[in-house]
């Protein structure tokens, strides 16, 4: 087993624990540290996957200004350590079955895939010596995905001010 093998293993196992502890922590604050080491994990696995710009964003705009967004809020909403109590209700159920549906279903999804050495690209060596640089990405950013990027961008600026307001109100 190598070393990249051992290292992703390592990130995959501490990414699902850090989800794990979103899941289950009661405590909001705790839940959104969490989820921060979750985005940090992730960004270990893009590393090892060289996708090193993938990885600097992801802990730039997730961990660090999303968090900071969610960390605000709740500072905000001023919300108490104790969470809601666990009750069984139809949805819960439901919510249960169709996970465990899912998983199921990607099981077989995973099971009935060609055992394969290595997943090769399709394509030319010069799209992809070129693909996922800052270049290439700011390219692809400012030109084919503008309109969204500009919409996300908004839609977050709402939600800012939205949060305010609401906070406002009790403060």
């Amino acid at each position: 087993m190598s070393a990249e093998q051992v290292l992703f293993w390592v990130f995959a196992v501490a990414t699902v624990v850090a989800a794990g502890g979103v899941i289950l922590a009661r405590n909001p604050i705790a839940c959104a540290m969490s989820l921060v080491a979750t985005f940090f994990f992730l960004a270990g696995i893009y590393v090892l996957l060289w996708a090193h710009t993938i990885a600097a964003v992801q802990v730039l705009v997730y961990a660090g200004a999303i968090m900071v967004l969610f960390l605000f809020v709740l500072m905000l909403m001023s919300l108490s350590d104790q969470g809601p109590v666990m009750t069984f209700s139809a949805w819960r159920i439901a919510g249960v079955v169709a996970v465990v549906t899912v998983l199921a279903a990607l099981v077989l999804v995973f099971r009935r895939l060609p055992a394969q050495e290595s997943l090769a690209w399709s394509g030319d060596a010069a799209r992809l010596g070129d693909f996922g640089t800052i270049k290439h990405l700011g390219a692809v950013m400012y030109t084919q995905w503008l309109f969204p990027f500009e919409a996300v961008s908004l839609l977050l600026l709402v939600a800012i001010v939205g949060a305010v307001v609401v906070a406002k109100a009790r403060v």
